[in-house]
């Protein structure tokens, strides 16, 4: 489940050509920068509008006026980007998806119909398709010792990585005021409690009650 297939319908997000370079989703962080820019740059006007440098909004969605975007940002059909979200740059937002109220986004690949409605902290992450955040819940993207983040599992993985937030798969419920630790990894289909530490993997099709009990879902 360390995967990108694994984790990731990419039929669901811009940046499917992209992501599909790397076996583990986290490989990508380093370079959604780039990415964004050529992928807006070969946007069709006619659907998106470059509304400053590297910043393109799809005309379907709707972009309250106290938001504050940063470049480069791509906003998709749909999505609704509400009252002081803060996107601070380096975000591909999908189309049909929420960035709420006082929401922070920061070097992000958002799929199609992920919401981030309140509240929500989201830097260093991938956040599949149909993804939701509870109010509250957020990604912490560095260790307190500033070491490079380790995903933990059946087995570790270094990633040589001091920014790595959460790698959350498709159809995934974070609970309310949740905290998702650096380096963690979400599989499909599944549930984390609210007021959760999350820390390593989840198995997907499971329910994150805390870290010593992870039941099957039926």
């Amino acid at each position: 489940m360390y995967k990108t297939e694994e984790l990731f319908d990419l039929d669901h997000t811009l940046a499917k050509d992209y992501l599909k370079q790397y076996e583990h989703p986290w490989e990508a962080l380093k370079g959604i920068k780039e990415m964004i820019v050529e992928l807006g740059e070969n946007l069709d006007p006619n659907e998106y509008t470059e509304v400053s440098e590297h910043v393109w909004i799809h005309k379907d969605a709707t972009v309250f006026p106290s938001a504050y975007i940063a470049p480069p940002c791509i906003i998709g059909a749909g999505t609704e980007v509400r009252h002081c979200a803060f996107i601070r740059g380096s975000a591909l937002v999908g189309e049909n998806c929420v960035v709420g109220n006082s929401c922070e986004l920061k070097n992000v690949i958002l799929f199609d119909h992920v919401q981030t409605p309140h509240y929500n902290y989201v830097g260093d992450s991938i956040l599949g398709h149909y993804a939701h955040m509870g109010a509250g819940s957020i990604t912490s993207n560095v260790k307190s010792d500033r070491k490079p983040v380790v995903v933990h599992g059946e087995e570790d993985v270094e990633t040589g990585l001091k920014k790595f937030g959460a790698m959350i798969g498709d159809h995934v419920e974070v609970g309310c005021n949740s905290v998702l630790n650096p380096g963690t990894v979400i599989g499909r289909n599944s549930n984390v409690y609210p007021l959760a530490r999350v820390r390593g993997t989840i198995p997907a099709d499971s329910i994150y009650k805390d870290e010593d009990n992870i039941v099957e879902k039926y």
